[in-house]
């Protein structure tokens, strides 16, 4: 899931500059009407960022492992399922940027769904077929069910709501386990925050106004359901049960508020491009932990 998560931000971040560099606010603000130019640079952009980052991952990541015939494998009981988790937020995140770059072009909202919220299932597979090849990992089943589900998520709202109510979002906390196990879980800050599952917390967020359609709600309130999971050094416990950290691994569950930054008004295109990406993260706040180990907990601030 660690790759899934780097192209992820390559995309946000690469995308983001393109914009950024223009410095033109009507450059930013969605077109009304089909703007073929823009269509066409839309589909070129995420062809070429795509193709790039494949082959950058292929040298930087599966370059020092050894070769294979295509094969697949299991690991649907793996890292207490966050891997999986995190492949439902990389799939549902890569389709919710290509719709938004479609609907910057002004194309309708049937291609905006057919092909832009598809993005993030097409590349990921296109990184699956690389894991087929390798011998390190494999082809994995589960992984496409996950790619399969976030793609859903933001396709059945769209048909169902015509907006996005549940938007998943992504925090993470250093944790102790990364210095016992650096090599699976990271060394330093940038490698933990993809690496080390200790650490990450994926959300469901549900915006409240759009739910209840009252005006004593403000419509960027939200409220957050989180999954996460602690004391896991390695992907299979079984194989490693002499260890205890391995035999402490347990679920986590949270509920907290959150921001949803796309529903702050503003007239600003460059400010409204900004909350789209730092709407990936959920917003840092009180929260209350369920585990079935230590009962409950509250966290002032949580990350």
């Amino acid at each position: 899931m660690v790759r899934y998560i780097f192209c992820l931000f390559v995309f946000i971040i690469a995308t983001a500059n393109s914009f950024s560099q223009s410095q033109i606010e009507r450059f930013l603000k969605p077109s009304d009407t089909l703007n073929p130019s823009r269509r066409t640079a839309v589909y070129i952009s995420e062809a070429a960022i795509g193709g790039l980052t494949l082959i950058g991952l292929h040298q930087l990541w599966y370059a020092d492992y050894e070769q294979s015939r295509f094969h697949t494998i299991n690991d649907n009981n793996e890292w207490l399922q966050m891997d999986k988790v995190g492949h439902v937020y990389a799939s549902y995140q890569l389709g919710r940027l290509g719709a938004s770059a479609l609907q910057w072009s002004g194309a309708s909202r049937n291609e905006q769904l057919l092909y832009g919220a598809k993005l993030g299932f097409t590349f990921l597979t296109a990184v699956e077929v690389l894991d087929g090849f390798s011998k390190e990992w494999g082809f994995s089943w589960g992984d496409m069910a996950a790619n399969v589900a976030g793609s859903g998520i933001y396709i059945g709202q769209e048909l169902l709501w015509e907006e996005q109510r549940i938007t998943l979002k992504y925090s993470f906390h250093q944790t102790r386990y990364a210095q016992l196990q650096p090599t699976k879980l990271g060394n330093g800050l940038t490698e933990e925050f993809l690496k080390d599952y200790n650490g990450q917390t994926y959300w469901l967020s549900f915006n409240l106004q759009s739910f209840f359609k009252t005006e004593h709600i403000p419509k960027w309130l939200n409220v957050a359901l989180g999954y996460g999971a602690d004391g896991m050094l390695f992907d299979n416990p079984e194989s490693h049960s002499s260890l205890d950290a391995s035999k402490n691994r347990m679920r986590q569950y949270y509920l907290s508020l959150d921001v949803d930054l796309t529903r702050i008004e503003t007239k600003s295109p460059l400010l409204r491009s900004v909350f789209e990406v730092l709407n990936l993260i959920k917003v840092p706040l009180p929260t209350v932990e369920f585990n079935g180990k230590k009962g409950l907990k509250l966290h002032g601030v949580y990350f």
